[in-house]
């Protein structure tokens, strides 16, 4: 390149600013590259599959799909982006992933996306098992209230339930990780208003569960990608996966 890129300081490298200002084109480069053999090998189904999932997707609605993919297609090379919802939507718009398992944005879709609807998932309220719910707004405005995070769409839903119901909590803790909040609340620190997400939760909770809302506040969970992707062929594979293993399921 005719300049110095990285520097080196004990054990870390950095790039240099002449590194930086290269950076972004040489993704784009990399990617275009990575673009280019999978049209030329359009015969075979081979290649990269850059799939984006939250946290509660990576552990349960992913690893089936992954293992159907593997059986059937195992020359296809599979790269898994755990994220939150917000900006594995801005890098399948920008290209950098092909599709992303995320939450449906609180907006309308750009005409250049395809959406498919995976799962609903209801709020529910839980509770220490020592703390049994015979009134939920009760429970929800006199006892220690754990937040799922409002910079996660499924926050900002549990919130919305929360403005309508005219619930103002006593907040105690607000974390991004749904897992984490389960076992605040079956350690008795709290109570909180979480999507009913997909299995596994972790294990041995003593928890008491609620179905608050199946409708309006359902957290919706879906798979993402852009029309014009020039991966739309091995997207459309992951797609039939799904469908197939959601149509095996009792």
């Amino acid at each position: 390149m005719g300049a110095r890129l990285l520097t080196r300081s004990g054990q870390t490298t950095r790039p240099t600013r002449a590194g930086t200002t290269i950076l972004e084109r040489t993704r784009r480069l990399l990617s275009d590259a990575r673009d280019l053999s999978l049209i030329a090998k359009a015969d075979v189904l081979t290649g990269q599959l850059r799939i984006g999932a939250i946290a509660t997707a990576v552990t349960g609605i992913l690893p089936p799909i992954l293992s159907a993919l593997a059986e059937q297609y195992p020359q296809l090379d599979v790269y898994v982006m755990p994220g939150a919802s917000v900006d594995l939507y801005q890098k399948v718009l920008t290209g950098e992933l092909d599709a992303a398992i995320l939450v449906e944005p609180p907006f309308d879709l750009p005409k250049a996306c395809n959406w498919m609807l995976l799962r609903k998932e209801p709020l529910i309220l839980i509770s220490p098992q020592t703390t049994p719910i015979s009134d939920a707004h009760a429970l929800l405005r006199d006892k220690p209230f754990i937040r799922y995070d409002r910079n996660h769409w499924g926050g900002r839903l549990a919130d919305a339930y929360l403005r309508q119901a005219k619930i103002t909590p006593r907040d105690r803790f607000e974390l991004d990780a749904l897992d984490a909040i389960a076992i605040m609340v079956a350690s008795g620190l709290g109570v909180s208003l979480v999507p009913d997400w997909a299995r596994p939760w972790p294990e041995n909770l003593a928890l008491n569960k609620l179905t608050i809302d199946t409708t309006t506040f359902a957290r919706r969970i879906g798979l993402l990608w852009m029309r014009n992707s020039t991966s739309l062929r091995l997207v459309k594979i992951f797609q039939a996966q799904t469908r197939s293993l959601r149509r095996k399921r009792p």
